[in-house]
């Protein structure tokens, strides 16, 4: 049937996950530095949402808000963890005393593991075989091509959102009964909180390159900054910059200002040749 009830106590239908499989498409056309997919993944799982929460408003609020924190991973296996999401969202309906922050926290548990693995097949694997046959077509002259290509890489991609999405909610139901019952869900939420805090070390690590190419000398000897600092430990600047950035936003100073007092300290530091990059 194509309106069958997957979720008899909140009405939630296949339809419903036709909606939520759809709208994960808009991932990354909603992309934005601040929050990232965020936007896109709340706007995925809205169908869902509101029937959950459809005699609580504040409740529903409270969900926009938990879903409109930072989420970042490749878009094929994203559906998995929104599958998961809503069951945990049933689940908070249902249980006043459940900790609503695991929500967050298993999100960004499986940011890391799931975009490593989404990386690794979608963008190293399939996406090189299905241009690596589009182009063996194109130089034969074959205007069909581009839709080769783009036959071959979506079809494994819809297959692992449609079946991800589903797999997620159903096993994300039996993995979260079987962690309350047990009493490991405290644990789970705080090794996943460490597992977050790793990837965001990993990606300052990564993806921030801030370096001091300020020396001087002493007795005929140049010393340069940047190579004590990298003793005491490397990528120092980076985590500082990151770990002021995240003060900032803590005192709830305004994004926009965030960023302009970056780009403004970084070219009067880069001027005066203190930092580099």
């Amino acid at each position: 049937m194509s309106n069958q009830v997957i979720s008899e106590k909140n009405n939630i239908t296949k339809k419903d996950f036709r909606k939520t499989f759809w709208r994960s498409f808009t991932l990354l056309n909603s992309f934005n530095y601040e929050r990232m997919e965020a936007l896109g993944y709340m706007f995925s799982i809205m169908p869902e949402l509101k029937k959950i929460y459809k005699d609580d408003p504040e409740g529903l609020k409270q969900a926009y808000h938990r879903h409109m924190e930072a989420f970042n991973m490749t878009i094929a296996p994203a559906p998995f963890v929104m599958g998961i999401s809503v069951a945990m969202e049933e689940q908070a309906k249902e249980d006043p005393n459940m900790d609503r922050s695991s929500i967050n926290a298993v999100k960004v548990a499986l940011m890391g593991p799931l975009g490593g693995i989404g990386d690794t097949f979608f963008w190293g694997i399939f996406r090189i075989i299905a241009c690596s046959i589009g182009v063996s077509f194109a130089k034969q002259g074959n205007i069909l091509a581009p839709l080769i290509m783009l036959i071959l890489f979506n079809i494994p991609t819809f297959l692992t959102r449609w079946y991800g999405l589903k797999i997620g909610y159903a096993q994300g139901s039996k993995i979260l009964s079987d962690l309350q019952e047990s009493g490991k869900m405290q644990l789970f939420t705080y090794c996943a909180g460490i597992v977050g805090v790793m990837a965001i070390g990993c990606m300052i690590a990564s993806q921030i390159n801030i370096t001091s190419p300020l020396h001087f000398a002493i007795a005929g000897q140049k010393v340069v900054i940047q190579t004590y600092l990298n003793q005491i430990m490397p990528k120092l600047l980076p985590l500082l910059t990151t770990l002021g950035i995240f003060w900032a936003i803590k005192k709830q100073i305004k994004v926009t200002k965030i960023i302009s007092s970056i780009v403004v300290i970084g070219f009067i530091l880069g001027v005066f040749g203190i930092i580099g990059g």
